[in-house]
């Protein structure tokens, strides 16, 4: 007898595939959604004023009655970044590691959610049941501790989702990598594997967070007698722990700015996850009392964000910390695809006020590179693959792997975000496709702006915009005061009188054309003139400023 279609397990990806961020994925079986991963993306260039991105829920908020709940696999803000937006909407209960609660926990006490949110932390090797489904936390190895994969059990079979993972045998913080239970799982069976693609372009293996540490030994040992700045992700809580192994074994003391930075790193040393020996930790405003050469100072910025900690300093915007010749500033991370360009701005201010600037070798990956991948595949042997985390490049660099190791080319599906894969041990098939997409917020506002507001940015950031006030008497119509225009990044008004006032007189025979013909529509009389000043500004400027005609009327 063939199975009733509902008996197969549905896994539809929300965010984060052809796409590095906004990791969310949801699990479906019969009358049980588990939810894996909550995170945000950080805004495209294009994005003019947008924060950052979230997932669009609405098949979730549709089906909320079913989700069993939300469990996380890491603290990246990838993973867990959208959780105070999403939890607003859907309620649900969350499952994670103590370190990766404790991130969650920080950003539910800003956005006042800790009283109304069910939280639990589980450790890692622990199981827990949600509705039809079991999930078991594997220990893995990424750039944060407590980090998981995920054997999720259905009754149409075991999926195993790595999370971000490398293999590194020599950790900072905690255990390597539990092989042998991805082994054990991989004997009895596994229907689908979703492996992290990240580096899977990448050949080799990648290297111990610990070849790091080593770096660091050099760096300090060679440069004693100045100060050392250290830009790094804030989230990378074993690197920072190295720095500050370095800092004490070298007797400097250790100052964090960034705000995310310090935010983390109080969190992980509450939490025991940093050991930070006594009186190693200073605060900026004690800086002043020891010299440069005693001196370390972590901060964000290391992908040249704007706002970040270290572009602020390179740009001299910096309240506290200026930059000296012979500084040593070190980049302990590799630009995502797509930061270079601001990056070697950064580096190039930094350099010019005679910094220092040291970005070889002072960088390990998190992910897996084509050999660790290879080494999981083998060890849990799945039916199904579905690259997951990274750009459609990434997606496909992991597919061409599986097929290498034999893995029927049928049976790999690189998945767009919203495709519903439904599978079981007989068939596996995209059969249907829901409702995704990224939702912008802006300050306070979610999802109110959309693309049409987007675009309006950037038509007043490329062209900007004129302004023509007309005042009218209110029955006859006839003009009382105006046109006057007012333009912004338009074009510099003191130097173009002249063509002010041509644009005046435009605007004053478009409006007595309209009296003329008896229009007192003014939806009619805007529309006249926004077209005749347009086409009057286009011939004279060659640009399209964005037009607001403006109509006011007096008894």
């Amino acid at each position: 007898m063939k199975k009733n279609q509902d008996q197969k397990l549905r896994i539809i990806p929300i965010g984060g595939l052809g796409l590095i961020g906004m990791n969310m994925t949801a699990f479906e079986y019969n009358d049980s959604i588990v939810i894996v991963d909550c995170g945000l993306a950080f805004p495209e260039n294009d994005m003019l004023g947008i924060d950052l991105v979230i997932p669009d829920v609405t098949y979730l908020k549709e089906n909320f009655d079913k989700i069993k709940g939300m469990v996380f696999t890491h603290g990246h803000e990838d993973h867990i970044g959208a959780v105070p937006y999403i939890l607003k909407e859907l309620p649900v209960p969350i499952y994670a590691t103590k370190l990766t609660m404790g991130l969650l926990e920080r950003k539910l006490t800003e956005h006042g959610l800790m009283k109304v949110s069910k939280r639990k932390v589980i450790r890692q090797g622990q199981s827990i049941n949600l509705g039809e489904f079991r999930i078991e936390f594997i220990r893995t190895n990424h750039s944060i501790a407590d980090a998981v994969a995920l054997a999720i059990y259905s009754p149409a079979g075991v999926v195993v989702h790595t999370g971000d993972f490398k293999v590194d045998y020599t950790p900072v913080f905690g255990d390597a990598i539990d092989l042998q239970r991805f082994a054990e799982i991989g004997k009895k069976g596994v229907l689908a594997l979703m492996c992290d693609s990240t580096n899977a372009e990448r050949p080799g293996f990648t290297a111990s967070e610990r070849t790091v540490g080593r770096t660091f030994d050099n760096i300090f040992s060679e440069h004693r007698n100045t100060r050392i700045i250290i830009a790094t992700f804030a989230s990378n809580v074993d690197r920072v722990q190295q720095i500050i192994n370095s800092a004490y074994k070298y007797g400097r003391k250790v100052v964090v700015e960034g705000r995310s930075m310090v935010n983390v790193i109080s969190t992980a040393s509450e939490l025991g996850y940093l050991n930070i020996p006594e009186n190693t930790l200073i605060d900026m405003e004690q800086m002043k009392n020891y010299p440069d050469e005693q001196m370390v100072l972590i901060t964000t910025g290391s992908q040249g964000e704007s706002m970040a900690a270290l572009s602020r300093i390179a740009a001299n915007m910096h309240k506290k910390i200026v930059i000296k010749p012979g500084d040593t500033v070190i980049f302990s991370s590799n630009p995502i695809p797509g930061n270079e360009k601001a990056v070697s701005k950064v580096i190039n201010e930094l350099s010019m006020k005679g910094a220092d600037v040291i970005f070889q070798d002072a960088h390990v990956s998190g992910h897996a590179c084509q050999e660790e991948i290879k080494l999981i595949y083998s060890l849990v042997r799945p039916k199904y693959a579905i690259p997951v985390h990274g750009e459609y490049r990434h997606l496909k660099a992991q597919a061409e792997i599986a097929r290498n190791l034999g893995i029927n080319k049928d049976n790999i599906f690189i998945l767009k975000p919203g495709d519903v894969l439904e599978l079981d041990e007989e068939s596996a098939a995209v059969a249907d496709h829901v409702q995704t997409g990224a939702i912008l917020v802006d300050g306070l506002g979610i999802g109110d702006v959309g693309n049409i507001v987007l675009r309006d940015r950037q038509h007043l950031a490329e062209d900007g915009i004129v302004i023509a006030v007309v005042t009218l008497e209110k029955y006859s119509n006839q003009i009382l005061a105006g046109p006057d225009i007012v333009s912004r990044g338009f074009v510099y008004v003191r130097e173009a009188e002249d063509l002010m006032e041509e644009a005046r007189e435009v605007v004053e025979d478009a409006m007595q054309g309209c009296i003329s013909h008896r229009i007192s529509d003014w939806g009619k009389m805007k529309n006249a003139i926004r077209d005749s000043l347009g086409e009057f500004l286009w011939k004279r400027t060659k640009r399209r400023p964005m037009i607001l005609p403006i109509i006011m009327e007096v008894e």
